[in-house]
């Protein structure tokens, strides 16, 4: 099958040859292990990926790692560094015909003797079923898996897959590695039509991503420009990058789990940036006003009540102003939790108390605390000795009201913390009570 990457150089050639009308990402794609940024810790000699070409012999793996860090050029330097043929697929334009092309190229190569590194980009991509139709060409040796995702593989591959391949993570890529990109650059093209101050703002607006620096970086030598642009002038002149956020992707439950954990820490800085983070890059607001909504239940509770109360006021808020006015109403909510007390008794009580009542649930509550609007069922003492607290001492019988086949269980445990502290208190006088009172 012709390699979707390499402008059909025949397989097992080694690194594509620099073309000179090539963009500049592929004019200076690494031609060794050695070059590629910013991943030292696989490719380096102490690296999973460096000890398998100092060994001359790879195992499967699942490249993950976020957009322009590397992956394509990993795996076909890969194959180069161990003599292996190359073959890639990729799981947007490829489908079980193509795959099947593809195993029958690498079993006619190792009848030949040659061995075959298949690299499939966006493995996630392909579903259930085509995943498992890898399981056996790796198995048998048939092929030596390259799959490449920016993907959590825990969710995106299925485990019989994940089984037979090690999981390899690559580092978006940081300051100096873009830098160092740059820099290549440079010493191919001339300097960059930039002050120091774009530079770094050009490194900025990257995110990570070399692909997109190098993008942008031809797109200014492109320009001809006859004056070096300051950063607001590198800012109008580039399109500004979009953030990388897919909202049924990794980038959405990695920036939620943000804000939930910085809320839950107390951190209302950290805590504005995730939620900023999350509605600049497209977020539905409502969706983040349900989640502040659970938040304040599962980790506030009635540590301070009023924290649901400003939720649900934020999402009316939101509701009655629309964007760009009500967002102002969620930050606000934000503050509130991020700055409350905060007590997870009530989430804990909750999944306690649905144990319980999983494991007992036929059990009949007493008779005196059961109604009897019938006389069969007076006859048979419903509701008898029944104390109605309102007309006790203190309001307080100290009435037993669990089964009697059950001890009575401590589901809630309210914490020393704002105003569960009052809580406690009564919960505690309640209980010295109904030991005067010999309740059970």
């Amino acid at each position: 099958m012709a390699d979707l990457f390499a402008d059909d150089v025949p397989p097992g050639t080694g690194p594509v040859p620099e073309r000179g009308d090539a963009p500049l990402a592929d004019r200076l794609r690494p031609r060794a292990l050695s070059e590629v940024v910013g991943q030292d810790h696989l490719t380096g000699s102490e690296g999973a990926i460096g000890r398998m070409v100092a060994a001359g012999k790879l195992s499967s793996m699942i490249l993950w790692g976020p957009p322009g860090t590397g992956k394509t050029t990993i795996a076909r330097l890969l194959a180069h560094s161990v003599g292996m043929r190359f073959e890639a697929v990729s799981a947007v334009f490829s489908g079980v015909a193509d795959l099947k092309k593809a195993f029958a190229a690498a079993d006619q190569a190792a009848q030949a003797g040659q061995r075959t590194v298949l690299f499939v980009d966006e493995i996630h991509r392909f579903n259930r079923a085509q995943q498992d139709g890898f399981l056996p060409f790796v198995e048998r040796g048939t092929v030596t898996l390259v799959g490449a995702t920016t993907e959590n593989p825990s969710f995106a591959l299925n485990a019989a897959l994940l089984s037979r391949a090690q999981v390899l993570i690559l580092n978006r890529l940081d300051t100096a590695a873009l830098g160092e990109l740059l820099s290549r650059a440079e010493a191919l093209q001339g300097p960059l039509p930039l002050t120091n101050d774009a530079r770094r703002a050009l490194v900025a607006s990257a995110d990570g991503d070399g692909r997109f620096l190098l993008n942008q970086t031809e797109t200014l030598y492109a320009a001809n420009l006859a004056q070096p642009l300051d950063p607001a002038s590198l800012g109008k002149f580039l399109q500004r990058r979009v953030a990388v956020y897919d909202k049924d992707r990794d980038g959405h439950y990695n920036l939620i789990s943000a804000l939930h954990k910085s809320l839950r820490g107390s951190d209302p800085q950290a805590s504005l940036y995730y939620m900023a983070r999350m509605l600049t890059a497209g977020e539905e607001p409502l969706y983040v006003l349900r989640r502040l909504v659970r938040f304040a239940s599962e980790d506030i509770g009635l540590a301070d009540p009023q924290a649901l109360v400003q939720c649900l006021a934020a999402r009316d808020a939101y509701q009655f102003l629309g964007s760009p006015e009500g967002e102002l109403a969620i930050v606000q909510a934000c503050l509130y939790c991020a700055t409350a007390p905060k007590s997870n008794a009530a989430y804990s009580a909750q999944k306690a108390a649905w144990k319980s009542a999983r494991e007992t649930g036929s059990l009949m509550p007493p008779e005196n605390i059961l109604n009897a609007p019938t006389k069969l069922m007076k006859d048979i003492g419903y509701g008898k000795n029944y104390t109605y607290d309102h007309l006790a001492e203190d309001g307080f019988s100290g009435a037993n009201y669990w089964p009697a086949e059950m001890e009575p269980q401590d589901y809630y445990q309210p914490v020393e913390r704002g105003f569960e502290r009052q809580v406690r208190e009564r919960m505690d006088w309640w209980e010295r009570k109904r030991r005067e009172l010999g309740g059970k």
